[in-house]
């Protein structure tokens, strides 16, 4: 099994000198809501604040009990132990590490506290064969100084059962700098196909040095095949990058659909101009696979098709396209106009994906990526991240984007801090009832910076989201982004942005209806 490591982290608040008034020490644990991923070597879990009294004794440390589930031990390789200057996370090296053995456990530290306040953070390292199934939940018990006096830890009510979840790909993975712009689908076998950004010098978007790779997993997420590059616009490649993927599977024809923004040189958002041509502008470009995502077609781009000439840019969602009933296949997508604002719209092809056609523009200017489901036969409803900032807007279709109407939730109840948000449409049966549902995440704030990635259930395909369906996934600090597919009719799969990272995790549609 993984070890267990407890870090701490030392340090004074002033802004919390009174719990150093007391007579004793005093020990507070709490939980960030946060999944445990295989492939992560810190994973934060609970944090200890620990307050030495200002004038006492020295508190000299010698172990800390801690227990876990009986169904998560044979999964964790150590629990960490970490002391720390700093309340939000862990860092550094551990303190002391332990490979558990059984649900209650010891873990030996040697750890000297003068007076002041101190994080202590129990941090867990996941085997590499754990089920993504199933949660861990780690309490920390009581803390035993050196004279065998032991301190029990009160507990804040917080996220102590935690869910697992895979690192699909971190920063230098490969040796690249960063993973972004997830997309995933299930394709008619199965298959779960993730697309992203590969950004091999930096975070910063196009243009750059950008590809665009593939994950593939056959067993609904619990493990992928490495990763293959399947759009490369060749040399030189500081300036000829392809990124920001979206993705769709045509169910009529098997075929996997990949677009993409093909920016050769400073062809991206600041540096496209009017015309069709790479040299002049960015271009809307497209791979496909016929085989369930084991070989790709060579990238090629559908601008002349789709783009006015007088427009700086136009590329798609980023995320995943959807096919509708009649067979349609849709891509959400996007325009800067001669004036360079942007407006969300789509493309659509109804002829298998041999020639696209654009759609006009949603209603609200200054909106960008997006993301489309079809709620009932023949009406799209398109979901986007609107530069006004504090919430998404929304808008419908029922002829293919010729023209729109405003959705009565649009800019009212999808809070949004300016990011692409992720949505999907799914039937399914809750509680021994079908229905047919639309899930949504995006980073749940008004405002940057963005955090607390949360997936949302709508049982009337949008028009509420009530409180008691939100179930907040991960509180840290991320990039945003996310994309999602269900890995079977019980099961959502979700794959978001960390921090330079990408994060795969399966969350049970039963935790929707809990409550």
């Amino acid at each position: 099994m993984l070890p267990i490591v407890l870090i701490l982290f030392y340090g004074f608040d002033c802004a919390k000198a009174p719990v150093l008034e007391a007579k004793e020490p005093t020990f507070v644990s709490f939980a960030p809501v946060a999944p445990i991923l295989k492939g992560l070597a810190i994973n934060p879990c609970v944090r200890i604040t620990v307050a030495v009294p200002q004038g006492g004794e020295v508190l000299e440390l010698q172990s800390l009990r801690a227990s876990l589930n009986t169904a998560s031990v044979a999964e964790i390789r150590s629990v960490d132990v970490f002391i720390s200057a700093f309340e939000s996370q862990p860092a550094g090296r551990p303190i002391a590490s332990i490979d558990p053995s059984a649900s209650e456990f010891d873990i030996p530290l040697t750890a000297r506290l003068e007076p002041g306040l101190y994080w202590v953070w129990l941090s867990v390292l996941l085997e590499d064969s754990a089920d993504l199934d199933g949660l861990v939940e780690l309490h920390a018990k009581s803390l035993t100084d050196k004279s065998g006096k032991s301190f029990p830890i009160a507990e804040e009510a917080s996220a102590f059962a935690k869910r697992k979840g895979q690192v699909l790909r971190k920063s230098g993975d490969e040796g690249v700098d960063t993973y972004r712009i997830p997309g995933i689908v299930r394709t008619q076998q199965g298959t779960l196909i993730a697309v992203y950004d590969i950004r091999y010098i930096n975070s910063r978007d196009l243009p750059g040095n950008i590809d665009v790779g593939m994950s593939r997993s056959t067993d609904g997420g619990q493990t992928w095949e490495p990763m293959r590059i399947i759009m490369d616009m060749g040399a030189p490649h500081d300036n000829n990058g392809v990124g920001d993927p979206c993705i769709l599977v045509d169910p009529a024809t098997g075929t996997i659909w990949v677009a993409a923004l093909w920016s050769k040189g400073n062809r991206s958002i600041a540096g496209s101009g009017p015309g069709l041509s790479p040299d002049e502008t960015g271009q809307f470009v497209l791979a496909s696979s016929s085989d369930d995502g084991i070989t790709w077609s060579n990238t090629y781009t559908i601008t002349p098709q789709i783009k006015k000439p007088e427009w700086r840019i136009f590329f798609q969602g980023p995320g995943s396209g959807i096919a509708m009933q009649d067979g349609t296949l849709v891509f959400p997508a996007q325009y800067w106009d001669a004036n360079g604002m942007p407006w969300s719209n789509l493309i659509y092809s109804k002829d298998y994906g041999k020639s696209w056609k654009c759609a006009a523009a949603a209603p609200k200017s200054n909106t960008t990526e997006s993301q489309v489901v079809e709620t009932t036969p023949g009406t799209l409803l398109l979901n986007m991240r609107d530069n006004r900032g504090q919430f998404r807007s929304v808008a419908t279709t029922t002829d293919l984007g010729t023209t729109w109407t405003e959705h009565p939730s649009s800019y009212k109840l999808l809070p949004d801090p300016v990011c692409m948000g992720s949505l999907i449409k799914s039937t399914l049966m809750v509680n021994g009832v079908e229905g047919t549902y639309l899930f949504f995440c995006n980073p749940d704030k008004p405002a940057a910076p963005r955090e607390n990635i949360t997936v949302k259930v709508s049982a009337d395909m949008g028009t509420s989201w009530p409180a008691s369906r939100h179930l907040l996934i991960d509180s840290r600090p991320c990039y945003g982004y996310s994309s999602m597919a269900m890995v079977d009719n019980q099961t959502l799969g979700l794959l978001y942005e960390g921090e330079k990272n990408l994060y795969f995790v399966r969350i049970p549609v039963a935790d929707f209806f809990a409550k």
